[in-house]
């Protein structure tokens, strides 16, 4: 018997192809790629407007690959942190974050992650596999619904700040990113996008090639490679020069300005010399930094930084005339803030958290 092949890999023209094939009317592809993509149906039988015997063909050869919603927990500060089930069974996490400036969708790219970085639960996770532009997008849809129904806004920001590291998941991110900025998607500006990255040079030079519209971040949390490689085992692969060479090509390609993301170690990076070094790198690229509050896990290797010297490293910056914005972790009762995702659940057995198979 022929297996079941994932519907939403398909582009437009590919669905056009299928009703060729399944003797139906070019039209009706259009008429499922707004199912698919807009109204965001988990069923062809949902698809009212399309033939009851199409319906039943496309049931016979695809699969929508659509997650559900099993767990979902609102924090003191309203933040919503929402635990979806794959169709395989594991376990991936989105939050929705409201400020009284923005409404961010914070989604995730992969189920686990292989990069093991110390501060960051999701490190300690097993990469069990990389996320569909459909398993993408469904976060977002279903975030954005949220917005609308608890907080009555509209979704201001995406940013692929979740789970996993959207760069070695490549194609599917930036294929779940041109539908969610396309008009028959869901029509969101790329500027509004912000995708993420621990630092693979090579991935952030074809995000130049390619041309892209939305923002970079770089997750850089030391502007030197001994601190930095102790905290992040990327980086001996993909060192600060290499970074740097990077950061400048894809500057020159898309004049996109970058951001460098900063958390902030009790006595490990939170030092004016740490500051005078993340300033001097700061200089190969049109930038603004955010400094981030340390968010505990489980281990407790790293500690949150006094204020004072929060605030005495940010000044440092300023001085240095470099946008700085101080980010305040929100949802963090909920295991939602920056670095937490997958460290805790409590509705959520031990065993799904750990992504086993």
């Amino acid at each position: 018997m022929e297996e079941k092949q994932s519907i939403r890999k398909l582009t437009i023209e590919e669905l056009k192809g299928v009703m060729v094939r399944f003797s139906e009317k070019p039209f009706r592809a259009k008429q499922l790629f707004e199912w698919l993509w807009q109204k965001d149906a988990a069923s062809f039988e949902e698809m009212s407007s399309l033939p009851k015997a199409l319906r039943e063909q496309l049931e016979g050869h695809y699969y929508i690959d659509h997650i559900e919603l099993k767990d979902q927990q609102v924090s003191s500060d309203k933040t919503i942190k929402c635990a979806f089930n794959t169709q395989q069974g594991n376990i991936i996490e989105g939050v929705l974050i409201p400020t009284s400036k923005r409404m961010t969708a914070c989604i995730s790219s992969q189920i686990g992650c292989s990069l093991a970085c110390k501060f960051c639960a999701t490190g300690k996770l097993k990469l069990m596999r990389n996320l569909s532009a459909g398993e993408m997008v469904d976060q977002v849809t279903y975030l954005r619904d949220q917005a609308q129904l608890k907080y009555g806004s509209t979704l201001s920001n995406i940013v692929y700040m979740g789970m996993g590291e959207p760069l070695l998941n490549y194609n599917n991110m930036i294929q779940s990113t041109n539908l969610i900025t396309s008009e028959q998607g869901l029509g969101i500006s790329p500027k509004r996008i912000t995708v993420s990255t621990a630092g693979i040079a090579k991935m952030i030079k074809r995000l130049g090639d390619d041309e892209v519209k939305f923002n970079l971040a770089l997750s850089l949390h030391a502007a030197n490679d001994k601190k930095r490689s102790h905290i992040m085992e990327i980086n001996d692969s993909n060192n600060l020069d290499a970074l740097r060479e990077a950061l400048k090509y894809f500057h020159e390609k898309t004049d996109t300005r970058v951001t460098f993301e900063y958390i902030i170690f009790k006595d490990f990076n939170d030092a004016l010399e740490d500051a005078q070094e993340l300033a001097e790198f700061a200089k190969c690229v049109p930038c603004k930094i955010n400094i981030i509050e340390y968010n505990p896990i489980d281990d407790g290797e790293f500690q949150q930084a006094a204020s004072s010297k929060v605030d005495a490293f940010a000044n440092y910056l300023e001085k240095k005339n470099i946008i700085v914005n101080v980010r305040r972790s929100r949802g963090k009762d909920i295991d939602a803030a920056c670095g937490q995702l997958a460290n805790k659940n409590k509705a959520i057995k031990k065993e799904d958290r750990i992504l086993k198979a």
